[in-house]
């Protein structure tokens, strides 16, 4: 993770791997999380700092984390919880990291891979917002830089170091804050990204935070991994 070329301009998916792209009505992504698109441009220190990583590693698909949600049973039907109304995320804050930043709004680019936020604004967050808002029923899908050549350290840094039982709050357009409490963290190969599970549908309403992980390749320019928060709405 030392020095790698400016990819201030260059999109999700990159030249190490399949681009994101929206799928049909759903807009499900299918996408790896890969290339200088995503995440993170590394340092141009001699001994540049290392982003903490998870414990927990996934070879794959994963099975849906467990949610601090409690069902109410209505005469033995098990009712899901009810989200919020639709509202644009503004602001995500992240205690035990050490994070308060802005989110902007990211869609997809002509091609149909997703954007992400540019290298010169690698300490803002940046939510999909063709998927579920924050609060709202499914999962709402936020990604940030973890580091960049310009300015060091970004604003998913120190991701990994999050662990089940942390708290992510989301500040919201309408006035109404929503608290996450994660659920699992967990590092997985790019070429073996989660999609279902961070895209996919859910009756929940649901957190993905996301950022890139491993050991950076100096031979590629890149990070192999995506760290990846899963975290439930909390009351």
């Amino acid at each position: 993770m030392s020095s790698r070329p400016d990819a201030t301009a260059r999109r999700a998916g990159g030249r190490h791997g399949g681009p994101w792209r929206a799928v049909g009505a759903a807009v499900v992504v299918l996408l790896a999380m890969v290339g200088s698109g995503l995440v993170g441009a590394s340092l141009k220190t001699a001994e540049p700092a290392r982003p903490p990583q998870p414990v927990a590693r996934a070879g794959g698909q994963v099975s849906p984390p467990d949610s601090p949600f409690e069902e109410t049973d209505l005469g033995g039907v098990d009712r899901p919880p009810a989200g919020l109304a639709r509202s644009t995320p503004t602001t995500i804050s992240i205690p035990r990291i050490g994070v308060h930043a802005e989110i902007m709004r990211l869609g997809t680019n002509p091609d149909g891979t997703v954007q992400v936020p540019p290298l010169d604004q690698a300490l803002l967050a940046g939510w999909y917002a063709p998927g579920p808002s924050p609060g709202e029923v499914g999962n709402a899908v936020i990604v940030g830089h973890v580091d960049s050549a310009a300015i060091g350290p970004a604003v998913f840094f120190s991701l990994g170091a999050l662990q089940p039982g942390d708290t992510i709050t989301v500040g919201r357009e309408d006035g109404r804050p929503v608290s996450f409490q994660v659920d699992s963290v967990a590092s997985h190969p790019k070429d073996a990204f989660p999609s279902e599970q961070v895209y996919g549908p859910s009756e929940r309403p649901g957190l993905r935070v996301i950022t890139c992980g491993g050991q950076f390749d100096e031979a590629i320019g890149d990070y192999p991994d995506n760290v990846i928060v899963f975290a439930s709405l909390v009351t």
